[in-house]
């Protein structure tokens, strides 16, 4: 149950604040609002949101089936998890949050949430590189060194580490 609940909050409480709630919060602030028509570019970009949402669902489910754990760093996965969409890139969950900031930055045309989403990369790029990764290496050892060198960071490619 406890599980459970750090999963709920931190698949939909935290992304929800960080994603929908301060680019709303930008935009009122800003006095910027939604488009009067949809065109390519907005169509587009709801598209590339709705990828971000289901990546982040994706990775949610695998978190808790295959690596017996959450995102949360409260209670991470036991088990070292390089199947689905970690087999692309290491950091699924994270691109897929970042295209729905810099979805919602292209639909409302605001340099603010632009700005907004290329500080929380800088900010997820620091945690990642300084913390998170020692912390797998450490947890997993040549597993995860393994997984690192045939794995890219943040652009996705077609898969080079064996799915597990």
């Amino acid at each position: 149950m406890r599980n459970t609940l750090i999963t709920i909050a931190g698949t939909i409480l935290v992304p929800c604040i960080i994603h929908f709630l301060v680019p709303y919060l930008i935009l009122q602030a800003t006095s910027e609002s939604a488009p009067s028509q949809l065109g390519l570019i907005e169509v587009g970009s709801v598209i590339l949101a709705v990828i971000g949402i289901s990546m982040v669902i994706w990775v949610s489910i695998t978190f808790v089936r295959r690596g017996k754990g959450t995102a949360a760093p409260i209670v991470p996965p036991k088990e070292f998890v390089a199947i689905g969409l970690f087999r692309f890139v290491r950091n699924p969950m994270y691109v897929g949050l970042l295209l729905v900031i810099f979805a919602e930055a292209v639909f409302f045309r605001s340099a603010w949430i632009l700005l907004y989403g290329s500080l929380l990369w800088l900010a997820t790029h620091s945690y990642t590189v300084l913390i998170e990764e020692p912390e797998l290496e450490r947890r997993f050892g040549a597993t995860y060194r393994n997984y690192r060198s045939t794995t890219p960071r943040w652009i996705p490619r077609p898969p080079r580490y064996p799915e597990t």
